[in-house]
């Protein structure tokens, strides 16, 4: 067995769990004191982006505790997931209004779009997808602002 085959024990697992959490408390503590925003690393394959914002705020970790304050999603934007006219985003990625910096957003609010029309462009791993409308109608609101990274199932706008 090769030396990089053999089983964790369980010590060496609690360690990994805790250099997690210390990594998480640091990113968000450097985020309090630069102001920023959002910040992302990563190290030893493990990527880990912590961020803050007006309706959420994420640390994409998978199963590491969450640090008080750090993992934030407030009502409204479960609220705002159930209106019928909520059009989520498909996967985890970054979103982008235009198709390109500096150029007209693909809708605005007030924007009559039929069932198909380009709403926004979601990037994932380096390729743009374009997120169509789901049905005809008229563009209520954009629930988020141009680079925002966003989760699967996310509300990116209301389509009523």
């Amino acid at each position: 067995m090769a030396p990089n085959d053999m089983p964790k024990t369980s010590k060496e697992a609690d360690s990994k769990a805790a250099v997690d959490k210390e990594l998480i408390r640091e990113l968000a503590k450097l985020l309090d004191e630069t102001g920023l925003t959002e910040i992302e690393i990563e190290r030893a394959g493990l990527r880990v982006r912590v961020g803050r914002g007006s309706t959420l705020t994420q640390a994409a970790v998978p199963g590491a505790p969450a640090v008080a304050g750090s993992l934030v999603a407030s009502s409204p934007v479960a609220d705002v997931a159930k209106n019928p006219g909520a059009v989520t985003s498909p996967m985890v990625g970054t979103a982008y209004l235009a198709p390109s910096p500096g150029a007209k957003p693909f809708v605005d609010i007030g924007s009559k779009v039929a069932a198909g029309d380009t709403l926004l462009i979601v990037e994932a791993m380096k390729t743009m997808n374009q997120i169509p409308a789901p049905r005809a109608g008229t563009v209520t609101k954009i629930l988020i602002e141009d680079g925002q990274p966003v989760e699967f199932g996310e509300p990116l706008m209301i389509v009523e």
